[in-house]
C-alpha cells in the first residue's frame, strides 16, 4: 500500500504558514517594526528559465529557482531540490526556515535553497546531469564557497553535487569543493554527512527523554518513512536501548511489537524495495502506524503528515519531527494542548546542516577529520542547542517550536542590529 499523507485537505501556502510562525517569535522579543521588515523578506530571489536536450533530440524548458533569505550571519546555506510541485512561494518558506535553522545551532550561515521543477525519475542519468550542469551554470551568479553553498535536498543526492561542483570548477579553472556540500567523500565529502540528520534525530530525541524523565531502554520508537534519515535515526535509537516497533516507507508499513531489527529490515529494504512484507511483522497502513501507541514518534516521511484530524489520535509522548513540517500549524495546537512534547523540524533535524558546516570547513582548509571527531562535534553542538531551546521554552512558557523560533530569530535580530543598516 502506498504511503499517502492523511490529509485530504488542500496543503495550507507554506509562505504564509512561515510568516505566521515569524510573526510569533517577533512578538515574543517586541522586534520593531523595521526590523520585522527587514527580516521577512528575502534578500534575492533569481528565476530562471533553461533549455535541456533531451535524448530523443527534442528540447524541454525547465524552470528553476535560487533564493537567499539572509546574509546577516554570514553566507547562505540551503539545500535544491527537484520536484514537479516546486513553486516559488515553498522555496521562498525554505529559504527562511533555513536561516532559522542555522542561527538556532549557531552556525555562521544565512539561509537559502533552491528548487527546479522536473520529476527527476522521468530523466535519464545523462539528461539528469545535462540538467543539473545548465542549472548549476544558471545559478552561478550567486553560489559561491564565500556567498552561497547548495547542498542536496528532496530529489537530489551528492553526484548532483558533485556535477554542480565541477561545473562551478571548470568556470572557475580551478578545482573549489567548498561551493557545494554533500558531496561525495571522493571529491571532498565529508565523513558523517550521510548518517549525520538521522543521528541528530537520535540526539534530541534522547536528550529530549532526559528532560521528561523517559528511560530509553525499551522505550517503544515509531518511525514513519524509513529512508535515509528514519533508517538512520532507528539504528541509532535501536542502539540506545529503544524498541522500534514500527516503520514505514512509500511502499507500506510494518508493525512488531517485540521490536524490529532496524539493520536487518534495511537489508529487507535494499532487497524488496521496501519495508513492506519484512518476516515476522504485521502490515501497518500509514494511518494507523501514526496512531499507534508508544514513546516516540518520528515522522521522517513528507509535510503535512499530521493533522488537525489525526492529531488528537495520536499516543506519542514525543514526537520528534525528522521531517520538514510533517505537522500542521492546526496540528501543533492540538497536540500542545494534549501536551506532547513536540521537537520541532528547525532544530531536530539540523544535523544535516551542522555536519555540512563542518565539511565546508573542511574543505576551505583543505585538512579533513575523522567520522569520529565528526560525530563528537555533532553531539556538542545538538545538546548545546537542545538545551538553549528547552531553556527560551520554559522561560518563556511556550512550546519548543516557538522556543526555537525565538532563539533563531533574536539570534538574527541582534546580529543585525550589531551590523547596522547599510548605507
Amino acid at each position: 500500500m502506498a504511503l499517502k499523507a492523511v490529509k485530504t485537505a488542500p496543503q495550507a501556502d507554506p509562505w504564509q504558514v512561515a510568516l505566521k510562525q515569524f510573526a510569533r517569535a517577533a512578538d515574543l522579543l517586541s522586534l520593531k517594526r523595521g526590523i520585522r521588515e527587514f527580516l521577512i523578506h528575502p534578500k534575492r530571489e533569481l528565476t530562471v528559465n533553461f533549455p535541456v536536450q533531451r535524448e530523443d533530440g527534442s528540447v524541454q524548458v525547465f524552470t528553476g529557482f535560487r533564493i537567499h533569505h539572509s546574509t546577516v550571519l554570514g553566507p547562505t546555506k540551503g539545500g535544491i531540490r527537484y520536484h514537479p510541485d516546486v513553486t516559488l512561494e515553498e522555496i521562498r518558506a525554505l529559504a527562511m526556515l533555513m536561516t532559522w535553522k542555522c542561527a538556532v545551532v549557531g552556525l555562521p550561515y544565512g539561509g537559502a535553497k533552491g528548487g527546479v521543477i522536473c520529476d527527476p525519475k522521468t530523466l535519464s542519468p545523462t539528461e539528469l546531469e545535462h540538467l543539473t550542469r545548465r542549472y548549476a551554470t544558471e545559478i552561478a551568479m550567486l553560489i559561491g564557497p564565500e556567498s552561497d553553498i547548495p547542498a542536496p535536498d528532496l530529489g537530489t543526492n551528492p553526484q548532483i553535487m558533485a556535477w554542480i561542483m565541477d561545473t562551478y570548477s571548470m568556470h572557475h579553472g580551478y578545482s573549489v569543493p567548498a561551493v557545494v556540500t554533500g558531496k561525495p567523500i571522493s571529491i571532498g565529502g565529508s565523513a558523517g554527512r550521510i548518517e549525520a540528520t538521522g543521528r541528530g534525530v537520535m540526539i534530541v530525541a534522547r536528550e529530549t527523554a532526559r528532560h521528561l524523565g523517559l528511560p530509553l531502554a525499551g522505550a517503544r520508537v515509531v518511525v514513519q518513512g524509513f529512508g535515509n534519515v528514519g533508517s538512520i535515526a532507528a539504528q541509532t535509537l535501536h542502539a540506545q536501548g529503544c524498541r522500534i516497533i514500527a516503520a514505514s516507507d512509500s511502499g507500506g508499513g510494518v508493525y512488531q511489537a517485540d521490536g524490529l531489527d532496524p539493520e536487518d529490515l534495511l537489508r529487507h529494504k535494499q532487497h524488496a524495495g521496501t519495508v513492506a512484507g519484512y518476516r515476522g511483522s504485521d502490515a501497518v497502513t500509514n494511518a494507523d502506524l501514526l496512531e499507534l501507541p508508544c514513546d516516540i514518534l518520528v515522522p521522517a516521511a513528507m509535510e503535512g503528515q499530521i493533522t488537525a484530524e489525526n492529531a488528537p489520535r495520536i499516543k506519542a509522548r514525543i514526537v520528534v519531527e525528522g521531517a520538514n513540517g510533517p505537522i500542521t500549524p492546526e496540528a501543533d495546537e492540538i497536540l500542545s494542548e494534549r501536551k506532547v512534547f513536540v521537537v520541532p523540524d528547525i532544530l531536530a533535524n539540523a544535523g544535516g546542516v551542522i555536519v555540512s558546516y563542518f565539511e565546508w570547513v573542511q574543505d576551505l582548509q583543505s585538512f579533513f577529520w575523522s567520522e569520529e571527531e565528526i560525530n563528537e562535534r555533532l553531539e556538542r553542538i545538538l545538546v548545546r542547542s537542545f538545551r538553549d531551546v528547552l531553556a527560551v521554552s520554559q522561560e518563556k512558557k511556550i512550546e519548543m517550536r516557538t522556543g526555537a523560533l525565538v532563539r533563531a530569530v533574536g539570534r538574527v535580530a541582534d546580529a543585525l542590529l550589531t551590523r547596522g543598516i547599510y548605507p
